[in-house]
């Protein structure tokens, strides 16, 4: 990761798209459970993503997925430890269907990676709302 300026119209922008990502997961999970599962890690993503430009970084060569994780972690501490625990666990699992296809996703497992990814981008939109005054850096 690096240090980095972003404007608010950057940080907003993976806001919305986040948000709209958890629009189309549950619109997706009747049709497909595991296209909608990897969607509602990516609204995680997009978020854990507008976290760290709100606070100042980027992500930045290899592993970039696992960085956002790691950052979150880290940022949201251990109030949200399940919660970021979960997130990385969406990471690998969404990596193992996107390079593996064969590998099942449950219509209650999607579900709930959708409650998850709800909370989560919630609770970063909060903290970015109020200003990085709020976050604690690890």
């Amino acid at each position: 990761m690096e240090k980095s300026k972003f404007g608010a119209g950057q940080i907003e922008a993976n806001l919305k798209r986040a948000r709209k990502d958890l629009s189309t997961a549950k619109s997706t999970i009747p049709v497909d459970e595991e296209w909608a599962y990897a969607i509602a890690y990516n609204a995680m993503l997009r978020a854990g993503r507008a976290l760290m430009f709100s606070l100042g970084f980027r992500p930045k060569g290899k592993d970039q997925h696992k960085t956002v994780v790691d950052f979150c972690t880290g940022v949201l501490g251990q109030e949200y430890k399940n919660l970021t625990a979960r997130f990385n666990r969406m990471r690998i699992k969404r990596h193992d269907f996107i390079y593996d296809p064969e590998r099942p996703i449950s219509k209650t497992e999607a579900g709930q990676s959708i409650e998850n990814a709800e909370k989560f981008v919630l609770e970063i939109a909060a903290r970015i709302k109020k200003g990085s005054s709020q976050a604690k850096l690890f």
